[in-house]
């Protein structure tokens, strides 16, 4: 069994993990490991049936085409159940059998849990509830799955997560006692540094974070990018939301959000800014005549870009639920290499981090990234007179071989233009 191709642009993946141990009986198409590529975590299912010999090893990095593991399809599962010519393996099953039928007869109650656990699922966890435990250094074994014939699901991981974090939480409670018994006995005094934890550890980085890295070192050191900064008033996006949204839920089943008109208020002005939605391939610039937006999701495994495609021709409710389908398909780890493919210009918005104001890097090879960020009441001087308005710093960061510092200006001009006055976007001025 061989890596097989995933996509155009990937060449190397990394095995994350087994899901069957070496020398284990598997059937055809049982998934049998996990391997992590620079877009997507994907399951390797068995082409064959028979005993599973492991040749490539957890975090090792492949090339497609490169050896995974072996099948012997001369094995059968009764065979591989009875332990084959291997004396030892056969008697210590007979002990564990007898072990087995000597419990069942005193707890016949636990006799389903017993052939449920014979599964392969059963101690292995999802993709998604792998990677939970994996960042957050929980051995799966450690957890009873929930799932069918006992896989650990996304909720057995969370659930996992949710109680080693309250653990610590719970053993102060009973040290608030102590102190007030032996009060008495406390004197001044400092702790001995070296009590102190000098301790380490290393963790080898995800392929996704080690392409993500690679990715915005590239964009730092092979593009002339430069950041020009506006603000925004939202008064009237607000006032706007507030007046038509529960009208706008009732008939689309989604709230209007704050993406969705940013989205497209840069789609409009890209369409008349064919410059801002450029890109360099080599000696030659490639227009784009449509906007696919790629927006910025953050996820437990990193940040992702999915493109909404055709930004410019689609309703606000559209707009809304794509994002929200992407958001949560990155989100669970279930986004397809064509959906993360592609895109002509980014939005990110640090602001629902508490962001106030950054410099976004480009998400190569586009040419220009908006950067939006928290919301803040400010006073505003408007026609003379000090007023509190809710302001957003705007940071667009471009490429300046592409585009110039003038169009650049002008570009975050009328984004600004268009939001303060969002009615412009439905009459396409």
């Amino acid at each position: 069994m061989k890596v097989p191709t995933i996509g155009e642009s990937v060449t190397e993946v990394t095995l994350a993990q087994w899901l069957v141990a070496d020398g284990e009986y598997v059937e055809l198409d049982q998934p049998i490991c996990e391997f992590e590529s620079d877009k997507a975590t994907l399951e390797f299912p068995a082409e064959a049936s028979g005993k599973l010999i492991h040749v490539a090893a957890e975090e090792d990095d492949l090339d497609i085409g490169a050896l995974v593991a072996k099948i012997d399809t001369s094995v059968s599962k009764d065979s591989s159940d009875a332990g084959g010519d291997n004396g030892n393996d056969s008697g210590a099953k007979e002990e564990k059998q007898a072990q087995e039928e000597a419990s069942s007869a005193e707890k016949p109650e636990t006799q389903p849990q017993e052939s449920t656990s014979d599964s392969y699922a059963a101690g292995h966890p999802s993709p998604a509830a792998a990677k939970i435990l994996k960042e957050n250094d929980i051995d799966p074994s450690s957890i009873n799955g929930t799932g069918r014939d006992g896989r650990i699901t996304k909720e057995d991981a969370q659930n996992a997560v949710e109680n080693k974090q309250s653990a610590p939480a719970s053993k102060p409670a009973p040290q608030k006692e102590v102190p007030k018994k032996e009060a008495p006995k406390q004197e001044v005094s400092f702790r001995d540094p070296a009590s102190f934890s000098r301790e380490e550890s290393r963790k080898k980085m995800s392929r996704m974070r080690r392409t993500i890295a690679k990715r915005l070192v590239s964009a730092k050191n092979e593009t002339a990018m430069l950041t020009t900064f506006n603000e925004v008033d939202l008064t009237n996006v607000m006032a706007m939301r507030k007046k038509h949204q529960d009208k706008f839920v009732e008939k689309y089943g989604i709230k209007l959000g704050f993406m969705s008109l940013f989205a497209k208020a840069c789609a409009q002005v890209l369409m008349d800014m064919p410059d801002v939605n450029a890109r360099l391939d080599g000696n030659e610039l490639v227009y784009h005549e449509y906007a696919d937006i790629s927006i910025a999701i953050s996820t437990p495994n990193g940040l992702v870009v999915p493109p909404v495609k055709n930004v410019e021709s689609l309703h606000f409710a559209e707009i809304e639920h794509k994002i929200k389908e992407l958001a949560g398909k990155a989100r669970n780890n279930e986004l397809t290499l064509d959906e993360m493919s592609g895109g002509t210009f980014t939005i990110t918005n640090g602001g629902i981090f508490g962001s106030l104001l950054s410099t976004p890097i480009l998400n190569e090879p586009q040419s220009a990234i908006l950067g939006m960020h928290g919301i803040n009441q400010r006073p505003m001087v408007i026609d003379g007179k000090v007023e509190i308005r809710p302001m957003m710093y705007l940071a667009l960061s471009y490429d300046h071989r592409v585009i110039d510092g003038s169009t650049s200006v002008t570009f975050l001009v009328r984004v600004k233009e268009l939001l303060e006055d969002p009615t412009r976007m439905l009459l396409d001025i």
